[in-house]
């Protein structure tokens, strides 16, 4: 006789009835919600699945249901005690009971949940993300990057219609110093599943503009602590970390530190703390400028003073000397008058027969002879006069050749010539020996400034 087998509801009562009694309590079971769906009467339907560790492949499956009743207790629960909304891609620790229809086949009926196993997988999974981006070398590589002395260019990621990015052009724009930024604009979502996407993708355009910017701030406006979950993923953190610009991270929660702070090159509390820190690398850079200009004017001053005391001393120094060469060769004068004097009554006593002739030719000598004294005198005096004077002249012409080395001196007018200024950390490099492989250099011309990075140092003389 053939044999007629059983029908389809009777294999299903069976096994309704087999796990019926093989799990007559209810069980605590560790679950993937891999699909959350509601209905409009307040139940809620899941996807629970479990993912093999090495591979990442779907293992096993299984529906799950959420009474309503229960659902409007355990979700406030959940969310309250870890801060995580209660969406898909999160691991929990739940209390079910199983149940089987034979029309609808086998179903998890949900009844308690642990949130404390979803904070520990929260935190093993962030430690786990955090140990990766050490171990491929990019956790501190955004930090690494010199910040800018000017960021005067700013790409912005941000929601438009966020309070945070309100806050944060409202306190740029309106800084007290009246410093010009000029910024961009990069749109993307900041809170649900498509953020990291949105993020990360906002990220490549600025990449395609790397020269125009000079620092990237990213930055949102409050929420809960489960609006930050996108902020914790690991391919958000990996693009942040090896992002060519200084990387700001300024997401709107003051207790919370996530992974995106971490790697970021700055982390502050909110975006107008965001805001405020670029307008202080502004006053810092102002400061340093101010500085060296009232350095350079006390340089200038003190160098013009000196060479007013000297110029000063000299002609004090001369003065006097001129004076006693003069009175010198006066009474030289005086003596030799007198001199002649005393010959002439000797001759006068001695040749008295031929006193008239001979008063003719003495009064003919003195005459000669004071003559030529005075012109003699007169000659010394005019040589001094212009010895004096060509000196003085000489300490001018030096007094001026030192206004003309202040004036040479100055950076601008070097830069105006046609030369560049190589700064290094902010200091002029002065010879090769400062530099090293990968330093960053600022090279100053008069119309603008680039900075590069060193490729080779070579110390060869030329010659």
């Amino acid at each position: 006789m053939a044999n007629k087998g059983i029908s389809l509801f009777q294999l299903n009562n069976r096994i309704k009835g087999v796990l019926k009694n093989s799990f007559d309590s209810d069980l605590w079971i560790v679950a993937e919600i891999s699909e959350v769906r509601y209905n409009q009467n307040g139940h809620c339907y899941l996807e629970l699945v479990e993912k093999d560790d090495d591979t990442d492949q779907i293992i096993a499956k299984a529906r799950a249901t959420i009474w309503a009743y229960t659902f409007r207790m355990l979700k406030p629960y959940f969310e309250t005690s870890t801060g995580q909304r209660f969406s898909a891609g999160i691991k929990v620790l739940i209390n079910v009971s199983i149940e089987f229809q034979e029309i609808y086949g086998y179903t998890l009926n949900i009844k308690d949940i642990d949130p404390s196993y979803t904070l520990g997988d929260i935190a093993k999974r962030r430690k786990e993300i955090l140990n990766r981006l050490e171990e491929e070398g990019v956790l501190e590589m955004n930090k690494e990057i010199d910040f800018p002395e000017i960021p005067k260019c700013i790409a912005l990621i941000s929601s438009p219609t966020a309070a945070g990015y309100e806050d944060f052009t409202n306190q740029l724009e309106n800084n007290p110093s009246g410093y010009k930024f000029h910024y961009k604009l990069f749109p993307a979502i900041m809170q649900g599943n498509q953020a990291e996407e949105s993020i990360i993708a906002a990220l490549d355009r600025i990449n395609e503009y790397e020269e125009v910017f000079d620092v990237v701030v990213i930055i949102r406006g409050g929420g809960s602590t489960a609006d930050l979950n996108c902020f914790d993923s690991y391919w958000l953190a990996f693009n942040i970390a090896q992002f060519p610009l200084p990387v700001i991270s300024g997401i709107g929660h003051e207790r919370d530190e996530t992974i995106v702070d971490i790697v970021a090159n700055v982390r502050v509390k909110t975006p107008t703390a965001a805001a405020e820190y670029l307008i202080d690398s502004f006053d810092e850079k102002q400061s340093y400028h101010e500085s060296l200009q009232e350095e350079f004017y006390n340089g200038i001053n003190e160098i013009l003073l000196e060479a007013s005391e000297n110029l000063h001393y000299l002609s004090n120094k001369f003065s006097p000397l001129v004076k006693t060469i003069l009175e010198r060769k006066s009474n030289q004068l005086l003596l030799a008058n007198e001199k002649l004097v005393h010959s002439a009554k000797q001759i006068t006593k001695s040749h008295s027969f031929n006193l008239k002739n001979f008063k003719t030719k003495l009064k003919l000598g003195l005459e000669h002879r004071l003559s030529t004294e005075k012109s003699h005198t007169e000659h010394l005096h005019s040589k001094i006069g212009i010895r004096v004077g060509r000196l003085l002249e000489n300490q001018k012409h030096k007094l001026s050749l030192h206004e003309q080395s202040v004036k040479y001196l100055n950076p601008e007018n070097i830069l105006q010539k046609g030369y560049t200024l190589t700064l290094k950390d902010g200091k002029i490099v002065k010879d090769i020996s400062s530099l090293s492989k990968n330093d960053v250099i600022e090279t100053r011309f008069k119309d603008g400034l680039v900075e590069s990075e060193i490729q080779k140092v070579n110390p060869k003389k030329y010659k």
